[in-house]
């Protein structure tokens, strides 16, 4: 099928900016704004929903919604704090809400009066942490909401002329911004598009395509989530073809594919995740805060995401005054100490291909072929099988942070391992030593239900 504004290419990109991201694996996101201020919380009553949908959920009025702006004092705002949140989790990139769904703006922009510029610190709080994350080696991209329930000329859908008359002058206001965010901050490395899935949207391709051509000619190498894109009949994604349009696809949100499904490693991924239950933004209610996931939990998902070939973007929420949530703080340090030792198996890393999913955990493999085995769901038995690709033996086993550990084999490239950790410090992880399997034709083979 003949598309104007399909996907760009056939194959997954290879030049250096995107073999960077692609490499990172660990990433923070950021959602703060206005929203942080009542934190799920209006009128005294806990709204058990996301903290940034409250203006709507709510029904605040518009008028009261944008008073909040005069509280927003950055009272405990601290770029460089933020960032050291960064390093302590491991994350090699980060994605920071440049304006959420209700158009406030994080930056002094020209094209709006609903930004930061206009509260009482007048602070750019782009300009900030951008000059943070990258003292500390930390890329930086933009989430930018091209939904935006505030703008007069926004639409959701376009019913007849006038719809669209003012929705063409919406789309003409959204690229001027994101033009001007493009020659602010000229470092930032990529783009993560969201509210772009209404019908008005998508009977808008041609802007989204535009959009990207945009971005990517005023930055070489950003990279642009799939998020952004429609084509000229309105399919989201994934082209009227079959093709990812956009540099990688960034459509699970809150969930991952089943570790067994290998064709995902096909395409670049990326998944977006809250550490409480359904929450970006910062909410203060007990629903939200009895549901925070474990550390344990977050590197599970680490390991996942790496073995089907996607990076894991972790959100953050800092509260209304800047500073960020403790529990958030505490849960990023004790991922980023197992990162610390066990990193070498998740950054750089990817799918192993002709390698099974083993139900204890996962395999990944490095640009150089090493693989490794992260056992984040170690067996009652104390001991795991690894069914090693046919042909292939296991030469040597070592354990990350330890050094060399035992195991046998029970049949032709199948092999068995007692574990035993400390469960403090997180899931093992092995770095297997493979070799092409020798062994004489008289043989006899091993039974694998019969254990030394």
């Amino acid at each position: 099928m003949d598309l104007k504004y399909g996907a760009s290419r056939e194959k997954p990109r290879e030049d250096a900016a995107m073999q960077r991201f692609r490499s990172h694996r660990v990433g923070q996101f950021i959602h703060w704004g206005l929203y942080s201020l009542p934190a799920g919380r209006w009128e005294g009553k806990d709204v058990e929903f996301a903290a940034e949908f409250l203006p709507r959920v709510a029904k605040i009025p518009q008028q009261r919604w944008e008073a909040l702006a005069k509280d927003f004092t950055l009272a405990d705002f601290d770029a460089e704090r933020w960032a050291d949140t960064a390093v302590a989790l491991g994350a090699r990139y980060m994605t920071i809400t440049t304006k959420h769904h209700d158009g406030f703006c994080l930056w002094p922009s020209a094209h709006t009066d609903f930004h930061m510029g206009n509260t009482p610190s007048g602070r750019d709080v782009l300009g900030e942490l951008v000059a943070a994350y990258e003292a500390r080696g930390i890329d930086v991209n933009f989430y930018y909401s091209v939904l935006d329930w505030r703008h007069p000329d926004w639409r959701f859908t376009l019913e007849d002329d006038a719809d669209s008359l003012a929705f063409a002058r919406y789309l003409d206001f959204a690229m001027k911004q994101l033009e001007e965010l493009a020659e602010r901050y000229p470092s930032v490395k990529g783009f993560w598009f969201d509210g772009t899935w209404d019908e008005s949207v998508k009977a808008n391709g041609w802007w989204t395509w535009e959009v990207e051509r945009m971005l990517k000619e005023r930055i070489p190498g950003v990279v642009v989530n799939s998020r952004l894109r429609a084509d000229d009949f309105g399919a989201r994604h994934v082209d009227s073809n079959g093709a990812l349009m956009g540099d990688y696809e960034s459509g699970y949100e809150r969930r991952l594919p089943e570790p067994w499904d290998h064709g995902v490693a096909e395409r670049d991924w990326e998944a977006c995740m809250t550490i409480p239950q359904a929450s970006w933004g910062y909410h203060q209610g007990p629903w939200a805060q009895a549901t925070l996931k474990h550390p344990w939990d977050v590197v599970d998902m680490i390991a996942h995401c790496t073995s089907l070939g996607g990076n894991f973007l972790l959100n953050f929420g800092p509260r209304g005054d800047g500073s960020m949530a403790p529990a958030e703080v505490g849960i990023a340090t004790k991922v980023g100490e197992w990162l610390s030792v066990n990193g070498e198996a998740i950054y750089g890393c990817g799918f192993a291909e002709g390698w099974d999913y083993p139900g204890w955990g996962y395999f990944t493999r490095s640009a150089t072929g090493d693989v490794y085995a992260v056992v984040t769901r170690a067996p009652v038995s104390g001991r795991i099988r690894l069914q090693l690709p046919a042909g292939m033996a296991l030469a040597g086993v070592r354990l990350l942070g330890s050094g060399e550990h035992p195991f046998k084999r029970l049949a032709d490239s199948l092999f068995e391992m007692v574990i035993a950790g400390d469960a403090s410090t997180g899931p093992l992880v092995f770095a297997l030593e493979t070799s092409a399997l020798a062994r004489p034709s008289s043989e006899k083979e091993p039974n694998p239900d019969v254990l030394d």
